[in-house]
């Protein structure tokens, strides 16, 4: 079995030296798209992203786990339509919590806004 090796443990000069390695094995095809990148900013040692359904939100569970969770804790019977589009929610939750912030911050105001006017949503 091979050792794994951590990169970030090399000199700079032994990760030049795999990276020209790997770029010289590599197929005329594959070396047209790191000439296209620059072979410069290539980095053929990046760590790949985790897949949708593992990845987790700050509470540590994945999107299926929130959305059985809302389900379980909602004591709704919903659709699968609805289940559907809390996923969907989900997903983009933990993969970029950034960019559901505003609908976030929309539904506590929004929320707050019937509130004050004595309306139930």
């Amino acid at each position: 079995m091979t050792d794994t090796i951590n990169y970030e443990d090399l000199s700079a000069e032994e990760v030049e030296a795999r990276k020209l390695y790997m770029y010289e094995k590599m197929s005329k095809r594959r070396r047209k798209f790191v000439d296209r990148v620059g072979y410069e900013k290539w980095d053929p040692f990046a760590a790949p992203f985790d897949p949708i359904d593992i990845r987790q939100d700050a509470s540590g569970l994945t999107s299926d786990q929130l959305t059985h969770l809302f389900v379980k804790e909602s004591g709704q019977n919903k659709n699968q339509e609805y289940i559907d589009a809390v996923n969907e929610f989900n997903v983009m939750l933990v993969m970029n919590f950034e960019k559901v912030r505003p609908i976030y911050d929309y539904c506590l105001w929004y929320a707050e806004h019937l509130k004050k006017r004595g309306i139930t949503p």
